[in-house]
């Protein structure tokens, strides 16, 4: 099939969007590429239909469990296998699963980095046929980017076993440094970057200093009409939000990593479908969100950086119709996110005691196997061992970005069963054993592929189906998984915590303090970046975010709130700028009476250059002094 008969066929499109045909054609010729598009730029479609253009498996790299089995299920929904292996698989359902990508007809094998670097997965790599690398998210191979992961750092170790095989590295947010490292760290034979434009001119950028947000937030619900994401950073907030809008009659609910993921999926699901119109949570709330009618996303807090925020901007006007990406803000907000940083940086000695901590809190010998994995309910954690939550959850985050350990948000999955014994064994065991036999005749007339893969079971439905209760069901299981006739994962919904190099003595942890200090100082950088953009008001706001991404030669957006309140002036963007140029340094070095500023500026039209004086004091950038001299703000 050629890609264009793919695309119809799996998708439904007749027509590929603006590059995705180049990222296509770049990855069938066999070159290694780096395709950099929007939120919503269909990246997935660039490493799926290549992969099913040609035989053979696509192993796809990526971070995150739930958006791994996001794109599982949608592939199969589409007809196509694919698989995942990720923290928290028995054994043996991952020996199962890589024996299907080897013998089997899997298209597409999802990995976490932390899974690829194992040298089972080494091993079982080398026997496969191969035919594309994706590397999605991939800005976490940098430093420099705002979510850096080590691990992401030994993917190129798999190209020596694949030396023939392309690389397709994906990211939606990523700064030029950052487009450099990823092309370097992947191993490019050359360099090969397709980039989509930023800019998103059906988006209106908005940011507003307000001490009552809520009236704000409540003023864009109501005459905002549609769909909206409203972004707070602690999960207090989202409960005390969502309770604030459904007061005063708005249809809102709250969502955040601590809640059950039976829970998160309703309230997903909820919103998805507009019976929930506003879902009111932390960044727990983004990835492989594929609703395009978002006409607002509010941010009451600042985020971390201008990455950050952008990708959850752009979660708003997908379907190309007008949108707001509001962001309000107050000094207390600069304040708190400056403080933030400190709190996000502990000293060593605390995270070696929160490490030695866990190997206690599971009982786990110094010296164990590597990609040890355990189910981890923090607050637990803390309490048994009289921690504060926010200094474990930074002393885990720090341990993460070392490569130590990986902890995974809570996600739902459903108990597991594969039958170890072939039909004929299984027989014998049944008539030897009359007791377990009616029970195992309903469970093989409830599934299929038992004896091959490992099959996803509801013990509820298997209770009334043998009319006997859940917890003899599980019971049953729990006895055929000890004989060894089967073997049963139970379901679980909890967090999980891997420790990579298995347990090492605290003692021998070590972190180099060149490093730390480093990536404190690119973490200071981008959170100045923020407060930068939320503080400027003389830039376009799109031109702002988009220069921040290395594209300098964009246009005023005209629509963006800087942009309205310079339309309402007299005078050219080119007036505006010349005049602004010549007033910064002069304010910045000394303060000035209007008669001297007029003076000093020495060009262009006196009532202009007093326009622009007046906008830059209405807009509180600069500011008349006891002796009526006009200073910049600093």
């Amino acid at each position: 099939m050629t890609i264009q008969q793919i695309l119809i066929k799996y998708w439904g499109y007749t027509l590929f969007r603006p590059l995705q045909e180049d990222i296509i054609n770049s990855v069938l010729s066999g070159k290694d590429t780096l395709a950099l598009l929007p939120t919503g730029g269909g990246k997935s479609v660039c490493f799926q239909v290549p992969a099913l253009a040609k035989k053979g498996v696509c192993i796809v790299i990526s971070p995150l469990i739930a958006l791994m089995k996001d794109q599982v299920e949608n592939l199969k929904k589409k007809g196509i296998k694919a698989v995942a292996i990720y923290s928290g698989m028995h054994r043996e359902e991952i020996d199962i699963t890589f024996d299907n990508c080897i013998y089997g007809n899997v298209k597409f094998l999802y990995l976490s980095p932390e899974r690829l670097e194992t040298e089972l997965a080494k091993a079982r790599i080398s026997k496969m046929n191969v035919n594309l690398i994706a590397v999605d998210e991939a800005h976490c191979i940098s430093q420099w980017g705002y979510d850096f992961r080590p691990p992401y750092l030994r993917i190129a170790e798999i190209r020596k076993l694949l030396p023939d095989v392309p690389v397709l590295a994906l990211t939606a947010t990523a700064i030029p440094k950052v487009v450099e490292d990823i092309q370097v760290k992947l191993l490019f034979k050359e360099e090969n970057v397709f980039r989509k434009s930023f800019e998103r001119k059906n988006l209106i950028y908005v940011v507003l200093k307000k001490e009552d947000k809520l009236k704000k937030l409540l003023d864009i619900a109501n005459n905002v009409k549609g769909t909206g994401i409203v972004y707070v950073r602690s999960r207090r907030k989202t409960r005390e939000i969502a309770s604030f809008l459904k007061k005063h009659n708005i249809k809102a609910n709250y969502y955040h990593a601590g809640l059950s993921p039976k829970i998160r999926n309703l309230r997903h699901n909820e919103w998805m479908k507009g019976t929930s119109r506003i879902i009111v949570s932390t960044n727990a709330f983004g990835m492989g969100i594929d609703k395009s009618n978002v006409r607002f996303v509010v941010h009451l807090d600042l985020p971390d950086s201008v990455e950050a925020y952008f990708q959850e901007a752009g979660r708003a006007g997908r379907d190309e119709k007008k949108a707001y990406a509001v962001l309000l803000f107050s000094d207390s907000d600069i304040i708190n996110l400056k403080h933030s940083l400190s709190v996000s940086y502990p000293d060593f000695d605390q995270i070696k005691n929160v490490y030695q901590s866990l190997g206690n809190y599971f009982q786990l010998a110094v010296g164990t196997s590597p990609n040890v994995t355990f189910d981890f309910d923090i607050a637990d954690f803390c309490n048994n061992y009289n921690l504060k939550l926010l200094m474990v959850y930074n002393c885990l985050k720090f341990l993460e970005k070392e490569g130590y350990i990986v902890v995974t948000d809570a996600v739902y999955s459903p108990s597991r069963i594969h039958f170890n014994m072939n039909r004929e064994d299984l027989y014998r065991f049944q008539v030897a054993n009359a007791n377990y036999d009616n029970f195992i005749k309903i469970v093989l007339r409830s599934y299929t592929g038992v004896f091959n893969d490992f099959a996803k079971i509801n013990e509820t439905e298997l209770s009334n189906r043998a009319d006997i209760s859940k917890n003899k069901i599980i019971e049953y299981f729990k006895r055929l998984h000890k004989l060894e006739v089967l073997t049963y994962i139970p379901q679980t919904d909890k967090a999980q915590i891997m420790f990579c190099n298995g347990r090492i003595d605290s003692k021998n942890i070590d972190f180099s303090k060149k490093n730390y200090i480093k990536r404190k100082n690119i973490a200071l950088k981008r959170i100045e970046a923020i407060i930068d953009y939320v503080t400027e008001i003389t830039k376009c706001r799109s031109q702002f975010l988009l220069s921040y991404f290395g594209e300098t030669d964009s246009k005023r957006c005209g629509r963006c709130d800087v942009c309205i309140g310079r339309n309402k002036l007299n005078l050219s963007e080119l007036e505006f700028d010349t005049v602004l140029d010549k007033i910064k340094p002069v304010l910045r070095e000394n303060a000035l009476s209007v008669e001297e500023l007029i003076k000093a500026v020495g060009i262009g039209n006196k009532d202009k250059i007093i326009e622009v004086i007046q906008w830059l004091l209405d807009n509180g950038k600069i500011y008349s002094d006891t002796e009526n001299k006009l200073r910049w703000e600093k």
